[in-house]
């Protein structure tokens, strides 16, 4: 059983982190999202890029594994959604409304009140790379840049809690040290 599963489809520098973080770490395609072989976990990660054919097929498999997604949350998981790396992207899959529009810049995020996924950038220097922002949610913004836009959401879904960001850093372990220790192993 892993504490993070990132959904890609071949070896990436996150699998890395983790170690380095102690926490345990499996890569899976997202087709199997909602099949009796994925492993229970803590968080479920979707890598920047995912919906961008020239890195990854990764996008293929969400909008089937929907379901699976929302009772991972909602039974208690954490969903951390990276960037998809294409113009304008709509997350249909995600159980909120989310829009995304591409735009490579640096930024100094700046909290919008308090949330513990603010712990994802806890310890990194502005500037910070952010390769763009969301146009559109009904979630609640808990990074903004400069210009006022959405840069990291959350929603909580039942015992979960799904976060989204355009961030584009590795992310600091404070945020995966409080999730792994504040919820349980679920099944996707």
């Amino acid at each position: 059983m892993s504490d993070v599963i990132l959904l890609w489809d071949c070896p990436l520098l996150f699998e890395k982190l983790f170690v380095e973080y102690g926490l345990e770490c499996s890569r899976v395609l997202s087709t199997s999202l909602g099949t009796p072989y994925l492993p229970a976990c803590k968080i479920l990660i979707l890598p920047t890029g995912f919906a961008n054919k020239q890195y990854t097929k990764t996008g293929v498999g969400l909008e089937r594994g929907k379901r699976s997604l929302e009772r991972f949350v909602a039974k208690g998981g954490t969903l951390l959604v990276f960037s998809p790396l294409v113009p304008e992207y709509e997350y249909e899959w995600l159980p909120f409304s989310l829009k995304y529009v591409m735009e490579e810049n640096s930024c100094a995020p700046r909290p919008v009140g308090e949330h513990e996924a603010q712990k994802l950038i806890e310890n990194i220097v502005p500037p910070v790379g952010c390769d763009g922002y969301f146009s559109e949610t009904d979630a609640e913004v808990v990074l903004e840049d400069e210009r006022d836009r959405p840069i990291m959401v959350a929603k909580g879904i039942g015992e979960g809690m799904i976060v989204a960001t355009t961030i584009h850093e590795l992310p600091a372990a404070g945020f995966f040290e409080c999730r792994a220790a504040c919820t349980r192993k679920v099944k996707v």
